[in-house]
């Protein structure tokens, strides 16, 4: 009898071991689950700021244009880049190439009102300077957001034991939203 006893207790043991090794293996994918998805919200409000942006360059392109007629090359620039971030279903790499060539582009606009004082004083310039000012705010934060959770999951899928449930998943790292060391220097822009 003792030693069916034990068998029981042995049994029940593996069970109990069983059933938290399974409850950890459950908890452990559906957290990486919700991060991943944290990380595709955080991406689409990447993607929210950049079209904002995007829909506000036309109309600062067209007050300017007003006033600078000869500046056709800044127009192109800003068109071409324009046209890159429109192509959709970009990667986070590609995505960044074209937000650096539009963050140039925009600089360059932005610098031919310096020439121009009665765009300076334009209100609907001033309007949209302000508008793309706080889309930029905007960006920098969802940006910001998007990298702080790739970087929780990176290091989360890298970590002992999390790491086993990760590669059964098949997840990967994910890509970082990073600008070139030219987008990072900040321009000098004087309305006043």
């Amino acid at each position: 009898m003792a030693k069916e006893e034990k068998k029981k207790s042995g049994l029940w043991i593996l069970i109990a071991v069983v059933a938290v090794i399974v409850m950890w293996f459950i908890g452990t994918y559906n957290g990486l689950v919700t991060m991943n998805e944290s990380i595709d919200g955080n991406w689409a409000q990447v993607e929210n700021n950049l079209q904002r942006r995007y829909d506000l360059i036309p109309n600062l392109v067209s007050t300017v244009k007003g006033y600078a007629k000869h500046e056709e090359e800044v127009f192109t620039a800003v068109s071409d880049a324009r046209a890159k971030l429109a192509g959709g279903n970009l990667s986070v790499a590609e995505t960044a190439a074209a937000t650096n060539e539009m963050n140039s582009a925009l600089s360059r606009l932005l610098a031919i009102s310096e020439a121009y004082p009665e765009l300076k004083a334009n209100e609907n310039f001033m309007s949209l300077q302000d508008e793309l000012a706080g889309t930029e705010n905007r960006l920098a934060v969802s940006r910001k957001d998007y990298n702080d959770s790739v970087k929780t999951f990176n290091a989360k899928i890298k970590t002992i034991p999390t790491n086993i449930v990760a590669g059964i998943m098949g997840s990967t790292a994910r890509e970082y939203f990073e600008i070139t060391e030219a987008a990072a220097q900040n321009v000098e822009v004087n309305f006043e």
